[in-house]
């Protein structure tokens, strides 16, 4: 076990015993992000800390293609998300994975996010996760039962798989006329 394992694992049990010391303090909100249009469909997206990305779409809907679009971004905060949940948890129970590779895609619909066909959802019609790992001297089930974990445990993924519930909030800008 590496340095970093150990150390990803000591925290995580540091976690553990504190939130179950401070149950009150387990639920938090999340922080937010703040996505200002910049130029045509361009955003610019502002998070913690100094933050910043950048989305844009497809020239077929009028954008410019100058940075991925949101749904790639989701798609790429799950595999991210995956592949650390993989890392945190082999960290636990002491499994020494070399590397992890995780590739989400998905098929969707234009006709849902252009209002074409109301049968037809905007969103990713599915998703699909491939997971390559490695670890010596590990069997596979025990690499299968530890990406199962993760992805079961990916708060992303979890989004993606529950009907997580939204709200919608409009405030006139300032100056605007409302």
């Amino acid at each position: 076990m590496t340095m970093s394992s150990r150390h990803i694992g000591q925290s995580i049990a540091i976690a553990r015993d504190y939130l179950a010391q401070h149950p009150d303090e387990a639920r938090y909100t999340d922080s937010v992000a703040f996505a200002v249009v910049e130029d045509g469909l361009r955003c610019r997206v502002e998070g913690p800390n100094g933050a910043t990305i950048h989305t844009d779409m497809p020239a077929g809907v009028g954008g410019e293609s100058r940075a991925p679009s949101p749904g790639w971004y989701l798609r790429a905060g799950q595999a991210s998300c995956t592949a650390t949940l993989i890392i945190m948890r082999a960290a636990e129970l002491g499994i020494p994975v070399r590397r992890v590779e995780v590739v989400v895609d998905s098929e969707s619909d234009d006709r849902g996010i252009l209002a074409m066909d109301g049968g037809v959802p905007a969103g990713p019609l599915t998703v699909s996760t491939r997971v390559r790992i490695s670890a010596d001297q590990v069997e596979p089930h025990a690499l299968r039962d530890l990406v199962e974990w993760a992805e079961q445990h990916s708060p992303i993924s979890d989004a993606l798989r529950r009907a997580v519930p939204t709200s919608v909030e409009l405030e006139s800008a300032e100056g605007d006329p409302s």
